[in-house]
């Protein structure tokens, strides 16, 4: 018997496709609310690759993204310009899909020990990227230099990490960069000389602590006023009166404690901003100069250094004594 097809029927059934197909696409549409799909599917992703872990459990399926833990939108485009994710049972690397929410201005990873691995390359896609956090992480390797592509970025922070090697010398590429916290790391080898040609038009604050860098500090960072300095517990050594400019009128805080610098500390001239001042735990010799007495210092500290001389008046005499103990005809 032989079978004859139906055109109407096959016209029918395609009818019936188009429909379902209408109705479903709108309903998933709907469904995201006000989150873009494109980020939505950026978050997916992520949620993915980190094992779907139970620190996400508000990123669920066809919901709107903008109402997620961790996840900001702009109020006005709708896209995601904020992902924070902290302090929870999250393991894994950070995910190349980061890079495709592409009007990110603020990358948080934090407080997260079982984040391990490094900095994914995807990330210089973030072109609006003002804030990079990832800090208390277990990030390793080097730090990667292709962050200086990242031209908006003004606070740099990787501290708290395993990060090991050199500091990348074109970070002072970073035009608008504020602050750069590379503290608490295994960094080693020397300050990039560069960090003395920041193009501004705003200093960065340098966090430089708790690292194995070595060597003496670049003649360069002398012209910088970098509003706050800090070197200590490395293993720096030479001459860091460098440091000190008269004529810097940003600088509150310097700290070059734990090192092993030797300079005659009766030569320098300090800047009048200096409110917070620790040389303690190294070579530092000489006279501690009249002119601090000018200082608004709040806190002072020079302990365990070869110094003579307490200048009388002004507020040397409010310290504690301890800031001025293990010294050659100073307290002891």
């Amino acid at each position: 018997m032989k079978i004859q097809h139906s055109f109407p029927l096959y016209c029918s059934l395609f009818l019936l496709f188009l429909a379902t197909a209408t109705l479903i696409l709108p309903s998933h549409a709907a469904a995201l609310g006000k989150c873009n799909p494109s980020d939505y599917e950026a978050l997916m992703n992520i949620k993915k690759y980190l094992n779907n872990p139970s620190h996400l459990a508000t990123w669920v399926p066809d919901t709107d993204c903008c109402n997620w833990n961790g996840v900001a939108c702009d109020s006005e485009t709708n896209r995601i310009n904020e992902l924070s994710l902290s302090q929870g049972e999250i393991s894994g690397q950070i995910p190349s899909s980061v890079g495709d929410l592409t009007y990110l201005e603020s990358l948080t990873f934090q407080k997260l020990r079982n984040i391990t691995g490094s900095i994914p390359p995807s990330i210089t896609k973030l072109k609006h990227l003002i804030i990079l956090d990832l800090t208390y992480l277990s990030l390793s390797g080097p730090i990667p230099d292709f962050l200086n592509q990242l031209r908006n970025l003004k606070f740099l922070d990787l501290s708290s990490n395993q990060f090991s090697g050199s500091i990348p010398p074109n970070l002072s590429e970073l035009k608008y960069v504020k602050s750069i916290d590379l503290s608490n790391n295994k960094l080693t080898g020397l300050v990039p000389e560069t960090f003395g040609r920041f193009p501004g038009p705003i200093i960065p604050q340098l966090f430089l602590s708790h690292n194995q860098l070595s060597g003496t500090i670049p003649k360069s960072l002398g012209a910088m006023d970098y509003g706050r300095i800090d070197l200590s517990r490395n293993n720096f050594d030479g001459d860091a009166s460098v440091l000190f400019n008269p004529s810097h009128n940003v600088i509150d805080y310097m700290d070059l404690s734990w090192n092993q610098f030797e300079f005659d500390l009766s030569k320098v001239k300090f800047p009048k901003s200096l409110i917070a001042l620790d040389l303690s735990h190294n070579k530092i010799f000489g006279a501690i100069p009249e002119e601090i007495k000018g200082l608004e210092l709040s806190r002072l500290n020079v302990s365990y250094n070869s110094l003579c001389g307490i200048p009388f008046g002004g507020k040397m005499q409010s310290f504690d004594k301890t800031v001025y103990f293990h010294n050659k005809c100073l307290y002891r």
